[in-house]
């Protein structure tokens, strides 16, 4: 299966389930494309045909510029239409065919050759259809139709613009297919996901295959390996669609950060072979601090939006993906809120990869989480989050909500939080980031865009001191002694490298008058929580600048705006949390 080297995001897009490279067909790259502002292109048939009056390239959104339109009001609907072939080799007597996409916001409906292959609702995450009997030999045709609307309370749009034109901390929308789209082959009975869990302590690693279509594989084997020498194998046989076993990792190497130890692991399931790895790593929480590998670890974060100027929610190159991490990693940050969107794979990836720890996050701005379906609108697609992502030993704890307000509804968050903790019971959960907590959290997070370190340190021996109640937001409430603290939002001051008077660049505070202060200030803001033994840790507003949000270490375009060796000497200092630990 050939791919041309002109095709867009062409790498392969599930790093972390790998079949062979004859086992896909990526479908990125040019497709028929039409508005549908009426949502009215079923009636106008643009199933079997219609006019199609456009082009564009995928994955990039109809929004982006580098799909080659760059629309950026509203958009009721959108069609997509391409044609393809059945890849060489594919046989349905002993094979299956899937038609894969990594994202399509928000609701979407995908058609081969005329008839339906299936809907999929959610944003943000991967979904597949099985198209073996719907697909002929020759070409066949793929018609997808999606529909959004970032002004619907039940739609989670994350920091999409809900106003025509971006205003403060909102950016431009993203529509239909902003993902990988590819073909994959698999046999008839296939290992459909995995679960893998960690134990350092019990030198093992537990897995779960979940299989998918035929009952017939009559075991599965695992195969662990280190930079290419065996660890261990195991055999157990297949009863039932669900398959657990135990890997022995003998004197585990762990991952940490900067320095991280990934296992190979090879998975056979009859006919079906796929490769993955993991990491032995233990996250947990002290009543102060994060522990990661059993010590205490001050969390150097940075909010990283997942925006591109060019791509909008998808990064122009897979190499880009990377580079963001290295850049984060070079000013001394050591992990990201991943904010407020669901992040490509390769971006997870490439985490693993560096040892740079992030905190999982689900787009709910735009859902009013007082209706009564909001439930039903959020909870599946983070379910699916969380099956996606789960794996990543980067992965170290879950944010389902940012910023609810005193209005919320709290049996929903509550609700939301008891259904992480049990589906991960492993990995330390905020229940809302910033403002309202709603009673349920394994750590207490605020959110304080004070510009004055003074006050900021004020703030903080304010809100620790267990005599006082602190007002967070418009609640009184007090900081509870017996979880973590967690700055996970501060800083966010303007700062510009383009000179511009008409610039309408937005940040927090007035901007600094010189190089010089803005130093002093980051300094000043950022030891009041390096010198607090109650702080775990901190998360930077921001990594980049965001459209007209001019406030990140970077701008939007990945150019330098500070002295690289300044701000790491900055965030990188040590941290008193991490000193009392040193001195027991």
């Amino acid at each position: 299966m050939d791919r041309k080297a002109s095709i867009p995001r062409d790498e392969y897009p599930r790093p972390a389930l790998v079949r062979g490279e004859d086992s896909w067909v990526c479908l990125n790259g040019q497709w028929a494309f039409a508005f549908d502002f009426g949502k009215s292109g079923r009636e106008h048939g643009m199933i079997d045909g219609g006019e199609y009056p456009l082009t564009i390239t995928v994955p990039f959104a109809p929004e982006s510029k580098l799909s080659g339109i760059g629309y950026t009001d509203f958009i009721a609907a959108v069609w997509y239409r391409r044609s393809f072939a059945v890849p060489e080799g594919f046989s349905a007597a002993d094979s299956r065919l899937l038609i894969r996409f990594g994202a399509v916001d928000y609701r979407c409906e995908v058609w081969i050759n005329g008839r339906s292959a299936g809907k999929h609702r959610g944003g943000y995450t991967p979904f597949a259809f099985d198209i073996t009997d719907l697909v002929t030999a020759g070409e066949n045709v793929v018609t997808v139709c999606a529909e959004d609307d970032t002004r619907d309370p039940m739609i989670p749009s994350g920091k999409q613009c809900p106003a025509r034109e971006n205003v403060g901390c909102m950016y431009d929308r993203t529509t239909g297919i902003w993902q990988t789209v590819w073909l994959e082959v698999v046999p008839r009975t296939y290992i459909r996901s995995l679960r893998m869990t960690p134990d350092v302590d019990g030198e093992k690693l537990d897995v779960t295959v979940f299989l998918a279509g035929d009952r017939g594989a009559a075991g599965i084997s695992a195969f662990a390996s280190l930079d290419g020498d065996a660890v261990s194998s195991v055999t157990v046989p297949a009863e039932g669609m669900t398959v657990r076993l135990t890997v022995p990792v003998p004197s585990p190497k762990l991952w940490d950060l900067g320095k991280p130890v990934l296992y190979d692991l090879m998975l056979t399931a009859g006919a079906d072979r796929i490769l993955t790895y993991f990491g032995m790593r233990k996250v947990a929480l002290d009543d102060r601090a994060f522990r990661l590998n059993g010590r205490r670890v001050f969390q150097r974060m940075v909010l990283d939006q997942g925006f591109w100027p060019d791509g909008i929610y998808t990064a122009p190159s897979d190499s880009e993906l990377r580079a963001d991490v290295e850049r984060a990693m070079a000013v001394g940050f050591n992990g990201a809120r991943m904010h407020m969107k669901i992040f490509e794979p390769r971006y997870l990836y490439w985490a693993d990869r560096l040892g740079y720890m992030v905190w999982g996050e689900y787009p709910n701005w735009g859902l009013d989480d007082r209706e009564p379906g909001a439930l039903l609108a959020m909870l599946p697609e983070w379910m699916e989050e969380i099956e996606r992502d789960y794996n990543s030993p980067a992965l170290i704890g879950w944010c389902p909500f940012n910023e609810t307000y005193q209005e919320k509804n709290a049996e929903f968050l509550a609700a939301v939080y008891t259904a992480t903790k049990a589906i991960d019971p492993y990995r330390p959960v905020i229940d809302t980031s910033g403002n309202t907590h709603c009673g349920v959290t394994d750590v207490y997070d605020v959110h304080d865009y004070e510009q004055k370190p003074e006050v900021l340190r004020s703030n903080l021996a304010e809100m620790t001191d267990p005599t006082k109640p602190w007002h967070n937001s418009l609640n009184p409430v007090c900081y509870e002694h017996d979880r973590p603290l967690f700055i996970s939002e501060y800083g966010g001051t303007r700062w510009l490298i383009d000179a511009d008077p008409n610039d309408p660049a937005w940040g927090y505070g007035d901007a600094p008058r010189s190089l010089e202060e803005y130093y002093a200030r980051l300094k000043g803001l950022t030891d009041a929580m390096l010198d607090c033994p109650e702080v775990m840790g901190f998360c930077f507003t921001q990594l980049t600048d965001v459209f007209q949000e001019k406030n990140g270490i970077y701008a939007f375009d990945r150019r330098e705006k500070f002295d690289r060796e300044t701000i790491r000497a900055i965030f990188s200092r040590p941290a008193a949390v991490e000193a009392e630990e040193r001195k027991k």
